[in-house]
């Protein structure tokens, strides 16, 4: 029923929409006038890149990747920086990596690396690799990255590096997906826009809680002073986002998303690939810090609401009017603070497709999470 007779009364239930949804609309404004807003309108301290350049070792683990270290070291070696090695853990390869890196260390005389040899009996995540490549660093700050990542530009390192200091032991960075044609990769890169939005506006807000394990750097001290991963060693994933909830603060952590400090990645070309690499993301959130939990599943949920409530108002009722108006304003509001975002992050062409995004990846996100909670076994790092 499009319209309702003035005389006709209204029933609870519709009260109770509207109350739902004037509840999440104002959670939602909050989220992005208050907090996601903060990203666009940040400005990096005065103190960023003031220090003397620091020595650095870029650490990267590497399990039966030869064609993408064939593809993409090289990016990483000829950086324009002054002082680094870089460190691959070749973790169990059966594809020729190492006879590939001992053929590279003879051309490149600061690249070093170490093998773990394959095991039936023991099921080794990526932390362990990581765990060894930060041991064996030379240097006292660390810069990470996966095998399957490049450089955007050859001044990487100096961005990261920048954002190092006494005070700051934590940098985050941002790690991009390719552009290229299809739905899933529109997905992908709109989910890694919103995903950098929410985790460097809250770092910038003095709230950090993740980080991606593609463009990472910490310092060694801290890292074995929290006892490395041994909170969460028993799950596979987690090695970037949880070790940085357990240590990152207001005091320790930077930013760093100018455009030349980006890494760049393949993305998945396949759902199910894409899929499992969000479950393995997922299953760490739930040994998040409350607080990050807490915040996260507020604009999670007030979002899933705010669409829900808003589509029963628009069945008829007599709210639907006054939901309209709010609605279009949070719309508005979203689309506007997302584009900004995306533009800082040089993300180009999701204007138009977070139109479609933004609506259905909550859902999607939470029936991942759904599947999670019935599955004991976790995926393998790999």
């Amino acid at each position: 029923m499009i319209f309702r007779l003035a005389s006709e009364p209204i029933e609870l239930q519709e009260w109770l929409f509207l109350g739902i949804f004037l509840l999440s609309f104002l959670l939602q404004m909050v989220f992005y006038l208050g907090i996601f807003l903060r990203f666009y309108l940040h400005k990096p301290g005065k103190e960023r890149g003031q220090s003397k350049e620091k020595a650095l070792s870029v650490i990267i683990c590497a399990r039966n990747e030869k064609e993408n270290l064939e593809r993409f070291l090289p990016r990483v070696l000829l950086q324009d920086y002054p002082e680094f090695e870089v460190v691959v853990v070749n973790d169990s390869s059966t594809d020729g990596s190492e006879e590939l890196l001992q053929e590279m260390s003879q051309q490149y005389g600061h690249l070093r690396f170490t093998s773990i040899p394959p095991s039936e009996k023991l099921a080794r995540s990526k932390k362990l690799a990581l765990t060894i490549g930060i041991k064996s660093a030379k240097y006292e700050w660390v810069v990470l990255t996966d095998a399957d990542c490049y450089p955007a530009t050859e001044k990487w390192l100096y961005h990261m590096a920048s954002g190092l200091s006494d005070q700051k032991h934590i940098v985050l960075g941002y790690g991009a997906y390719e552009k290229r044609k299809g739905i899933l990769n529109g997905l992908i890169r709109y989910e890694t826009v919103f995903t950098a939005m929410q985790y460097f506006s809250w770092a910038i807000r003095g709230k950090p809680y993740m980080g991606v394990g593609r463009n990472l750097a910490y310092k060694r001290e801290l890292f074995f002073e929290s006892k490395g991963f041994a909170g969460h060693y028993h799950i596979p994933s987690g090695d970037d986002d949880l070790f940085v909830n357990e240590n990152a603060n207001a005091a320790n952590t930077e930013v760093i998303y100018d455009r030349e400090a980006h890494t760049i990645s393949p993305p998945k070309s396949t759902v199910h690939a894409w899929i499992r690499q969000k479950r393995r993301h997922i299953s760490a959130g739930k040994l998040y810090r409350k607080g990050s939990r807490f915040r996260l599943a507020g604009e999670w949920s007030s979002r899933i609401l705010l669409y829900i409530s808003f589509l029963l108002l628009s069945t008829g009722g007599p709210f639907f009017y006054a939901a309209l108006i709010p609605f279009a304003i949070w719309m508005v509001t979203r689309l506007l603070i997302f584009q900004l975002s995306a533009s800082r992050l040089g993300e180009k062409q999701l204007f138009l497709p977070s139109l479609l995004f933004d609506p259905v990846m909550p859902f999607i996100l939470g029936a991942i999470w759904l599947s999670i909670l019935f599955e004991s076994k976790y995926q393998t790092w790999s």
